[in-house]
């Protein structure tokens, strides 16, 4: 494609693209589609699925473990060979099984996330995906869009584009729609261009696609560049550390073992050697980043069903952790549509679920006729404090179009800011001319000399006047927006007529309306539920002070306002920075104040140690969504720029919805927390079985069975541990804070005791297996000892996953089978498990015998005994707590 079209005029540049001013048509589009393909930048591909499989013998351990399969095979053990190949490949099986799961939910995360456009096509504007642009697609753009495509400016209004991304330069660009007639100039001077990833933030216009994905600017650099990069979160990273840590110490331990056992319990070298490998590879957790990523992606995928989306996957371990959510008042807490609530007629006022309205009155008739609501088959579509008295009548069954039918508008006079009112001439069915006018109290009261009382019209008096005003300051301390309404017969006026503002007067008052933005139904509730979490919720607000305090003492964020608890914008920037971090802690509602204003409070907040969520929509908002711990996008009123700042668009504006996602947040990590506890714990007993079983001198696990039980206990389970459904005192629970790790919350505590229970059980079942055997023969009293052993440590793992649904509560619950991932992953395990005992046909090959049902009772102590110490320290830990 040419690279010129700056130097040309708008109307060659359509010319040049094939299209025109009413945008592209159907066809059009179809062809360019096949032809350009998608708007999107290339990402380095997947792995296919042969290439994940080959990759997983890349690992160290693997290579080892390869390695003393041979060393296994050339010495005539073919057994143990046998059964380490196919833990091997079972292992790398498992290995392209993670990494797919990771990749497809990454994959749906960046489909939720999609950035669209709003193009114009065959005349009419669309919103379409940005990957979905073709070239001579025209754009619409306004501040907080970003950039799609390579565009030629058609049409400018005041436009401003920031390209610090592409070019460097700091300040915006001012835009223009005049061609260049310079050649090879800079893109910063190219000022009829916009770029691909740039950032409106000023002003409208309309732009037509030159270039689109990889013959873009951006995209010439992302040949250079490989944009994808994989997300390594900040709990990763520690999991990385923690498995790289463990496997020196599991090896040093290894190594203590292969020498113990060859020096001086004169065991063969080959043996020992098998051995040693085996417990290396079997005990070291190189599953935990894989199990990490999955969890946190699977996470995404239910945030995104509930209508959060998450774009950054360490938001979903951070949620968790949150303690402030500072939220925006419209919209968020509020429906951000204007409701009816009171009504003022003279002497009295009225709820508005009381008042019924009738065809004859005249305050009804002022609230529909002196109104611009268009009603479409869409719904109502106009000014929100119009449409809300439309909705008003509406929803009380009144025929709003019947009346409209009766009283055919004439003539009117729109409102503007001078006057502060609105009128309409309508024709009355007995032919009288009326003009009905609605607007501020205090400008409608100076026009009006008479009232309307209970059905009789007389001069307005001053005591009027007094109850108006005072009814007036009534509503708005309950921060309703009132208007005023009145009517007054006029003379009969040709359609279409000119009118003058004179006639605004001696006007005939009929009564008030208080108006306010709802708030949304749901959210006290998740107010509630987030106090009871020790989340604290503050409202930041563009509204009034009055407006503020209202709405936040009705969602009993303030049970009343003080000075101490609201605060302005004025107020606010004449704190200093060490004022405002010291009183911070006491200020819950912040009033009229600008975006600007959201970093210092994130900043005040986060220099006390709190993990803060900041909601924002607009591009001003971008600075202080970053800032904050987690930024928090909205999904229909944000600007791309805020969304794109953001590491949490809700799609739905709900602040209910920030509650949901930070109770995901919060499963979410302590699901982790679980798999750790499970593997760590599980890879321990096995490490302290092995060690003792040298020490003492006493025949020891083969090789087979430790990587067997690894491999079937650790897997299944662990991956099914990651998808638990949410504790109930999940949101009880304060915050963790930002000091917390995965070892926080008695985590590291139960690892060490529950890895030494585990270890001391298995080796108690072989050494009464030993006291009190079943045989007489010494050969077979050793070989039921170790199938003992064997199955009594499988089965203490599968009996332990159970301990590890919930780190602090009992699983002696009706929930204790609420997980079927979890139900079928213990009976699979279970079944490949003890397949190898009671398929003769396996025994040989894993080294086990048969067993009676005595030594089976026995396995299934140890199995239960696991579990019942566990709740039992589980029990005593609750009731120190509660001491």
């Amino acid at each position: 494609m040419k690279s010129d079209y700056y130097q040309q005029e708008s109307q060659k540049v359509l010319k040049m693209l094939h299209s025109s001013e009413q945008g592209l048509t159907v066809d059009q589009v179809e062809q360019r589609q096949k032809k350009y393909g998608t708007n999107s930048l290339t990402e380095q591909k997947n792995r296919s699925w042969m290439g994940k499989f080959f990759a997983q013998f890349k690992d160290l351990m693997i290579i080892i473990l390869i390695i003393a399969a041979i060393i296994a095979g050339v010495a005539g053990d073919f057994s143990d060979a046998t059964i380490i190949f196919l833990v091997v490949i079972l292992n790398a099986a498992f290995g392209v099984f993670q990494e797919t799961k990771a990749e497809n939910a990454i994959k749906s995360l960046k489909e939720m996330t999609t950035a669209t456009s709003r193009v114009k096509r065959s005349g009419q504007i669309k919103v379409i995906k940005s990957s979905e642009l073709v070239p001579g697609d025209l754009v619409i753009l306004e501040a907080g869009d970003i950039i799609p495509a390579d565009l030629r400016l058609l049409q400018s209004s005041s436009l401003k584009i920031e390209e610090a991304a592409l070019t460097g330069e700091s300040l915006p660009t001012e835009k223009t729609t005049a061609p260049l007639p310079e050649t090879e100039l800079p893109l910063g001077d190219r000022e009829n261009m916009a770029f691909m990833n740039t950032n409106v933030t000023y002003g409208t216009g309309i732009g037509i696609v030159t270039a689109i994905g990889m013959q873009t600017e951006v995209g010439k650099i992302a040949k250079l560049l490989n944009e994808t990069k994989q997300t390594i979160t900040p709990l990763q990273q520690s999991v990385t550390h923690l498995s790289k840590l463990l496997s020196v110490l599991i090896l040093a331990i290894a190594v203590i073992v292969f020498l113990v056992g060859t020096i001086v319990n004169q065991t063969s070298f080959l043996a020992m050697l098998l051995t040693a490998i085996s417990l290396a590879v079997a005990a070291i957790p190189e599953g935990l980043p894989a199990i990490v990523t999955i969890t946190l992606a699977l996470g995404t995928q239910v945030m995104a069903r509930k209508k959060a989306l998450v774009r950054r996957l360490p938001a979903v371990e951070t949620l968790g952790a949150t303690e402030i959510i500072a939220s925006d008042k419209t919209g968020t807490l509020t429906q951000n549509k204007m409701s009816v609530e009171r009504l003022y007629l003279p002497n009295k006022l009225i709820a508005a679920k009381n008042y019924q309205p009738v065809a004859t009155d005249h305050l009804i008739q002022s609230m529909i006729l002196a109104n611009d609501t268009q009603i479409t088959e869409q719904g109502l579509t106009g000014d929100p404090t119009e449409t809300a008295l439309i909705q008003f009548n509406l929803d009380q069954q009144f025929s709003v179009a019947a009346l409209q039918k009766s009283f055919p508008r004439i003539a009117s006079l729109p409102f503007d800011s001078e006057r502060k009112l609105m009128s309409a001439i309508v024709k009355a069915n007995n032919e009288k001319t009326i003009m009905y006018t609605k607007g501020a109290v205090d400008e409608l009261l100076e026009r009006t000399n008479r009232i309307f009382d209970h059905g009789t019209v007389r001069l307005i008096t001053e005591n009027d006047r007094k109850q108006i005003k005072q009814a007036n300051q009534q509503l708005a301390a309950q921060a309703l927006r009132v208007l005023a309404f009145a009517y007054r017969p006029v003379k009969s006026l040709s359609p279409n007529a000119q009118l003058n503002p004179v006639l605004e007067n001696q006007l005939i008052f009929v009564g008030l309306v208080g108006m306010i933005d709802p708030e949304r139904p749901e959210v006290k509730q998740a107010i509630v539920q987030a106090r009871a979490a020790g989340i604290r919720t503050l409202m930041i607000t563009g509204d009034h002070k009055i407006t503020a305090a209202a709405i936040a003492q009705r969602l009993k964020i303030i049970d009343k306002p003080t000075p101490k608890n609201i605060v302005t914008g004025n107020q606010l920037e004449k704190m200093s920075a060490t004022e405002l971090k010291q009183r911070v802690a006491e200020i819950s509602v912040y009033a009229r104040v600008a975006p600007e204003h959201k970093v210092r409070i994130v900043k005040a907040w986060q220099q006390r140690g709190k993990i803060v969520a900041m909601t924002g929509d607009g591009v001003n908002d971008a600075p202080a969504l970053k800032t904050a711990d987690i930024g928090v996008g909205m999904g229909i009123t944000g600007t791309e720029v805020s969304k794109n700042a953001s590491d949490i668009v809700l799609a739905d504006d709900n602040f209910a919805t920030i509650i949901i996602a930070v109770r995901e947040g919060r499963r979410v990590f302590a699901n982790i927390q679980k798999a750790i506890q499970y593997l760590l714990s599980a890879n321990l007993g096995e490490v302290l079985t092995l060690f003792f079983m040298t020490l003492l001198a006493w025949d020891i696990l083969a090789p087979a069975q430790i990587l067997w039980i690894n491999l079937v206990t650790d897997t299944f389970p662990a991956i099914a541990l990651g998808v638990e459904k949410a504790e109930a005192n999940v949101m009880k629970n304060q915050p963790r804070g930002a000091k917390s790790n995965f070892f926080s919350n008695g985590v590291f505590s139960s690892v060490i005791y529950q890895g030494i229970l585990e270890g001391s059980l298995t080796l108690g079942v072989y050494w009464l297996a030993i006291q009190f055997p079943f045989h007489h023969s010494n050969e077979l009293i050793h070989a039921d000892a170790l199938t003992m052993a064997f199955a009594t440590l499988g089965l203490i793992q599968l009996f332990h996953a159970f301990n590890s649904k919930s780190i602090h509560q009992t699983i002696f619950t009706r929930r204790t089978f609420n997980n079927r991932i979890f139900n079928w992953s213990i009976i699979v395990s279970a079944c490949l498990l003890f397949s190898t005992i009671l398929i003769p046909a396996f025994n040989a090959t894993f080294k086990v015998t048969a067993l009676s049902w005595q030594q089976w009772a026995v396995v299934l102590l140890g199995g239960t005994l696991m579990l019942l110490i566990v709740e039992t320290v589980k029990l005593v830990q609750r009731h120190i707590q509660k001491s």
